[in-house]
């Protein structure tokens, strides 16, 4: 996880610090004085999780700094820090998770990051599975396909993993979105990794080819075509 501090003020960055890490002490941000900076720092890999930016800056606007920086890395949350709520309508104009009058706190950054960390839920929705004697929360976008697997239900996700989860397939299905399809029984498919579709069966991403159930091809298909004119790019004739 990256942190990204814009102050002009270096004692905020100490204090900053402090507040992160009495959150997480193992937490270390990246601060700068300037937004050029900030912005050029957030061209590299991987992108900032979040940025924390001050609203009042010598020659600029924290504000607009944060429409630059959603033009460099859209995936960047943003927490504006301030001594007052003067732009909080602004803030939230831009898309801010959270707004934290200064001096920052502890608290403040954890509420922050719990903001973040609901957003991230909702944008991402995610399965809990019972895995051994333990539990494991999977992004339902991480998903390639699910099948019925000797009372278990086997998950293969897009790094090549293959969980296996105590469950059924059923209890599974009712979690997921549209864009899982059934293309027979006991084998439930990720449409985002579907590579190609043909008249009996489909080749998903990973090189894997799955048959089509006999008789719910022509239903399967049409699915499967609805799903795709629905998600084309908009630029596309």
């Amino acid at each position: 996880m990256r942190i990204a501090v814009l102050d002009d003020d270096r004692m905020e960055w100490r204090s900053f610090t402090e507040a992160l890490h009495g959150w997480d002490p193992t937490r270390h941000p990246e601060c700068f004085a300037d937004g050029a900076s900030l912005l050029e720092a957030a061209k590299t890999c991987p992108a900032f999780t979040v940025a924390f930016l001050d609203v009042y800056l010598p020659n600029e606007n924290g504000v607009e700094v944060a429409g630059r920086l959603h033009g460099i890395s859209p995936e960047t949350e943003v927490v504006f820090t301030t001594t007052s709520r003067e732009h909080a309508v602004q803030a939230f104009a831009v898309g801010a998770v959270h707004y934290l009058v200064k001096p920052v706190t502890t608290e403040g950054i954890r509420e922050a990051f719990a903001r973040i960390a609901k957003k991230s839920v909702q944008a991402n929705p995610t399965l809990v599975l019972k895995i051994g004697h333990g539990s494991r929360i999977v992004c339902l976008n991480k998903i390639i396909r699910l099948n019925s697997a000797a009372h278990r239900v086997e998950l293969m996700l897009d790094n090549g993993e293959i969980l296996s989860a105590y469950t059924t397939l059923g209890e599974l299905q009712e979690q997921l979105d549209r864009r899982f399809l059934q293309i027979q029984r006991g084998l439930i498919v990720n449409m985002e990794y579907i590579e190609m579709m043909q008249a009996d069966r489909c080749r998903l991403c990973n090189g894997e080819t799955m048959l089509l159930s006999r008789r719910e091809r022509a239903r399967i298909r049409e699915t499967y075509n609805s799903w795709i004119f629905r998600h084309l790019p908009a630029d596309r004739g």
